[in-house]
């Protein structure tokens, strides 16, 4: 066998002579490697461009959108672009918010609404979750109840304010009532199509392992469907709150909705947006609540939680 010998200074000898030059002899340790000044190259991890980046707290990031619109519109309002009677400037409805807090106004409002909240909410999700559990499992059921709640549901909730006011008086019951009939819909449709939505595969693998209807509802189906009930419930939650917007204007003498009126009266712009934010505060500490169990909840479910 013969062997071809490149010429001095060819690329082959070069390469040939690199080779040579970091071939350690056979039985050579890293130690001896390293005194001989032959030590393993000085190789850097690859790190993804995502890591590289700097990265900014998620509370700062999540609250300098608020804060930006907040200077703007104190900003707006110094230069006179938005004026006291169109807008109060944020210093103002500041103010106008701790005198509210400190005569107790605005405590006893809050707690109102919250109650009126508290029991549609809980009307309403026993009775969505009650028809899309019987409308979702059972054919009958689909066949009976489906095609009323869908008749429903596209009736606007806000103009059988006048008519509940006729069933129910002026107290509390129609305000209840219309937020339940608010509450109920999103909660149906969520679940409905949560179980619905069930991979056929689970259930016939809950078969073979010989699961009875009961626990294929339990293991299986209700599992299945817990994502999309909880999504309900999140919108579910924004609609109580547009739904107590209008029935604590119609005939309601404590709640938010209540100061919102008489402000309007005295065109008192600054207690407007103080109970507007007050309504915002409520809703988003729901959410947060919301999402919270749903951690809790679905964490046997991972998701893309964004890069």
């Amino acid at each position: 066998m013969s062997i071809s010998h490149a010429p001095p200074g060819s690329p082959e000898s070069d390469i040939s002579g690199i080779g040579k030059a970091n071939a350690a002899p056979a039985g050579t340790t890293a130690a001896d490697a390293d005194a001989a000044g032959q030590g393993p190259l000085d190789l850097e991890p690859i790190v993804p461009s995502s890591a590289r980046r700097t990265r900014v707290p998620r509370w700062l990031r999540r609250t300098t959108g608020p804060v930006l619109l907040l200077a703007l519109w104190q900003l707006l309002s110094v230069t006179g672009v938005l004026t006291s009677d169109v807008l109060a400037s944020p210093g103002r409805i500041a103010q106008v918010a701790g005198d509210l807090i400190t005569d107790g106004s605005l405590p006893a409002a809050m707690g109102t609404s919250v109650q009126r909240v508290a029991a549609g909410l809980l009307f309403g999700a026993v009775a969505g979750t009650g028809l899309a559990l019987l409308s979702g499992l059972f054919r009958i059921g689909e066949d009976l109840v489906d095609a009323p709640v869908q008749m429903l549901r596209t009736v606007p909730f806000v103009g059988l304010i006048p008519l509940f006011i006729i069933w129910f008086g002026i107290g509390e019951a129609p305000k209840v009532a219309i937020i339940t009939l608010g509450v109920s819909f999103p909660l149906y449709l969520n679940v409905y199509a949560g179980i619905r939505g069930v991979d056929s595969q689970l259930i016939e693998a809950g078969e073979s392992l010989g699961l009875s209807k009961w626990g294929l509802v339990r293991h299986v189906v209700l599992p299945g469907a817990l994502p999309g009930a909880m999504t309900g419930l999140r919108y579910s939650l924004g609609i109580a709150w547009l739904a107590l917007v209008f029935a604590e204007q119609i005939n309601a003498d404590a709640g938010i909705g209540f100061l919102m009126v008489q402000a309007r009266d005295f065109l008192r712009t600054d207690v407007i947006v103080v109970c507007l934010i007050v309504y915002a505060f409520l809703g988003l500490l729901a959410d947060f609540i919301v999402r919270s169990f749903e951690r809790l909840l679905l964490q046997w479910r991972p998701t893309f939680t964004g890069r």
